[in-house]
């Protein structure tokens, strides 16, 4: 697919307790069922992520940014993170090759 956002959120988590991960899967499935979520893709190590979201528009990724729960989960930011970093990217193009099993 071409020309769709990416909401890069990288993170060094702090407290990731038992609350954060519940809040945290309430919050992927509410993304998945917004309109115009495309997909996600992630990557941690240890205490450090990276959550890549992509959208099919910049109003979408405005929708969600603005979702109450979603406005609630980042007042909560300072207890479970000891940093973090959101980015959107206009992602042009992107190709993907997937090895068959």
């Amino acid at each position: 697919m071409q020309g769709k956002y990416a909401v890069i959120f990288a993170s060094t988590k702090h407290n990731p307790n038992e609350e954060y991960q519940s809040l945290d899967q309430e919050l992927m499935d509410l993304a998945s069922s917004q309109l115009g979520f495309l997909g996600y893709e992630s990557l941690a190590h240890g205490n450090q992520s990276i959550f890549i979201s992509y959208w099919d528009s910049r109003e979408a990724v405005a929708t969600w940014r603005d979702n109450a729960r979603h406005l609630y989960a980042k007042t909560r930011a300072a207890e479970w993170y000891d940093r973090y970093l959101s980015q959107i990217c206009f992602v042009e193009s992107s190709h993907e090759w997937k090895r068959e099993s």
